[in-house]
């Protein structure tokens, strides 16, 4: 039975006027989580993008993560990527991991972010070619994290319900790492719609100009054809451009940092710069 939260002014992630800034925390200890978070409250920051991964054991509990809910009047995305502090990646049983993020629900933070490979690690890295014959568009190319198992996307949708039933948002996001044209993409965020999670989140690459361009193109598809919020951007050098753009463009998210160091990444916007350049083009367009 879900545990429905008691005593805590719930903060919405989703349902916030776009682009929310969103700052990225990937810290160890208390006081340097609160310092981040107080860093990204003063530099104008909408959000929280917390990565419970990151923390170290003694802080893997709702009493902890209910600290760092009420320190800020921030709503928090939580998440737990298979990912430790400084970017490495590790191995964790399913169920423990999902089950970190429903304690972070239980403590108060407004969302979790579920991925695309949630109940089948396997998918996390590989596309299961056994479902090439179903043909859906999404899936030339073999993309990572892309789910097309009716069983586990059952489980996903029920693990879905479990957290709007406690009181909390969902984004569900997929981290294709390839290369994917508009119909792809935009095919593939209707395919995650029909989860009925509150935001949609795809990464995809882009490796030179003509990709760059198809992306922003993207974007502009999406807003017009996907009800839900969907946050989309390029990882990859040609892609970084789409982490500022899209936002303008009608992206829900842009993921923030505010300095660079080993437990960031290089990619993702500088929130002070992000912040200056998305208000003035904003006040352009």
């Amino acid at each position: 039975m879900a545990i429905k939260r008691k005593d805590i002014i719930v903060k919405t992630f989703a349902k916030q006027t776009g682009p929310v800034l969103a700052g990225v925390v990937r810290e160890r200890t208390m006081k340097d989580v609160l310092a981040q978070i107080r860093n990204y409250e003063v530099h104008g920051a909408n959000a929280i993008d917390l990565h419970l991964s990151s923390l170290n054991d003694e802080l893997k509990n709702v009493e902890s993560i209910k600290k760092i809910v009420n320190a800020t009047k921030l709503p928090i995305l939580s998440m737990n990527y298979n990912m430790n502090y400084d970017l490495g990646g590790y191995v964790t049983d399913e169920e423990e991991r999902v089950g970190l993020m429903l304690k972070a629900v239980e403590a108060g933070t407004a969302a979790i972010d579920i991925q695309g490979y949630t109940f089948d690690y396997f998918s996390h890295t590989n596309f299961r070619k056994e479902y090439d014959h179903l043909g859906y568009s999404f899936i030339k190319g073999n993309p990572r994290e892309v789910v097309v198992d009716e069983i586990i996307i059952q489980k996903q949708m029920d693990l879905i319900d479990r957290v709007h039933t406690m009181g909390a948002e969902v984004l569900l996001s997929c981290h294709p790492r390839i290369p994917m044209n508009t119909e792809q993409v935009v095919d593939l965020a209707l395919f995650l719609e029909k989860r009925k999670p509150d935001v949609i989140k795809i990464v995809t690459m882009c490796t030179n100009e003509e990709e760059l361009a198809e992306a922003f193109k993207t974007m502009i598809t999406l807003k017009k054809e996907v009800k839900t919020n969907v946050s989309f951007h390029c990882a990859g050098q040609a892609g970084r451009l789409t982490r500022v753009m899209n936002p303008v463009l009608g992206g829900y998210i842009a993921f923030c940092v505010d300095k660079y160091g080993i437990n960031t990444d290089v990619e993702q916007l500088n929130l002070g710069i992000a912040r200056d350049m998305i208000d003035k083009l904003n006040r352009i367009k």
